[in-house]
């Protein structure tokens, strides 16, 4: 698709699940909002050691609490898991959204995750790239270790489409064997650093020999509101410490994405780098942030 017939990018949201005070009436008002605001997608992922909802969970509640949005499980982490229940369980969500699931995979970030749940972390990679081809298998009516097909059948006709969260040049070279395309992230809200990643992701793709275009995925964190920046640099700190509270805080103190015309700013640089969809990662549980964010994309439009 050349630049001047590429569609606009589309600005997704995160459910706020690291952030803490998220509960049963604020996961309904943000997947109403979402649903019913300038947005494209809604998501939730993986973490084990630390307070957060798990991302299966609130996936599944946001494909029965949305009509129109993607939900995107962004990210599962797969080695963690069995192919036949990552399967069943994604397939059984994409029948229950009514066929609106995609999926983002990868190895993850944290050994402490693989420690909690007794899970290998050396060959983490090799056992991803299987985990996707046994679960494409399972989703084209392929039989398991009984004999018996894993059902339900996905809505969607090969299974919900699989994004790779890759960054380096060897993972990005796996990814082009079964992506079809990248769900990247930027802690600074850096558009150049997102930028990188697609131009690797789209070498990936032409040493592959593919022909399509990868999907082109990033998000950031950001707050709006009262007390915006001091939410989003403890938020940052809190989630970031299991690396070094040095290093955490250092990080959080550079972030600046707690005023709408820094995101407006940002969305539009990343765009620029030619990205299909930015996802905003809340750093509140509350509400209300989501009208300032329709107000910020709407305002783009």
């Amino acid at each position: 698709m050349s630049d001047a017939t590429k569609q606009a990018m589309t600005v997704g949201v995160a459910l706020p699940q690291m952030a803490p005070g998220l509960d049963r009436d604020r996961l309904i008002a943000w997947c109403r909002g979402i649903d019913q605001g300038p947005f494209s997608s809604i998501s939730a992922g993986e973490r084990i050691t630390f307070h957060n909802l798990d991302g299966f969970t609130l996936c599944s509640a946001a494909s029965v609490l949305t009509e129109r949005v993607r939900v995107l499980v962004n990210v599962a982490v797969l080695p963690w898991h069995a192919p036949a229940l990552v399967a069943k369980e994604l397939a059984s969500m994409d029948v229950v959204s009514g066929g609106r699931v995609e999926v983002a995979v990868g190895v993850g970030g944290r050994q402490q995750d693989y420690a909690a749940l007794d899970s290998l972390f050396a060959g983490r990679h090799q056992r991803l790239d299987d985990s996707v081809h046994e679960v494409k298998r399972l989703w084209s009516g392929g039989t398991a270790a009984d004999g018996e097909q894993v059902g339900p059948l996905p809505m969607q006709v090969g299974g919900p489409p699989i994004l790779a969260s890759a960054m380096g040049p060897k993972s990005l070279a796996r990814a082009a064997q079964w992506a079809i395309g990248v769900s990247g992230f930027t802690l600074l809200g850096d558009a150049q650093e997102a930028g990188r990643l697609f131009r690797a992701t789209r070498d990936a793709w032409t040493t592959a020999g593919r022909s399509d275009k990868p999907r082109l995925v990033t998000g950031s964190f950001v707050s709006l509101g009262p007390n915006a920046a001091e939410n989003l640099r403890d938020f940052a700190a809190a989630y970031l410490q299991v690396f070094s509270p040095d290093f955490a805080r250092s990080l959080a103190e550079a972030m600046n994405l707690y005023e709408p015309s820094r995101l407006v700013d940002l969305l539009d640089k990343v765009e620029a780098e030619g990205a299909d969809e930015f996802i905003i990662v809340p750093a509140t549980s509350d509400p209300a942030m989501l009208d300032r964010l329709a107000d910020v994309v709407a305002s783009r439009r």
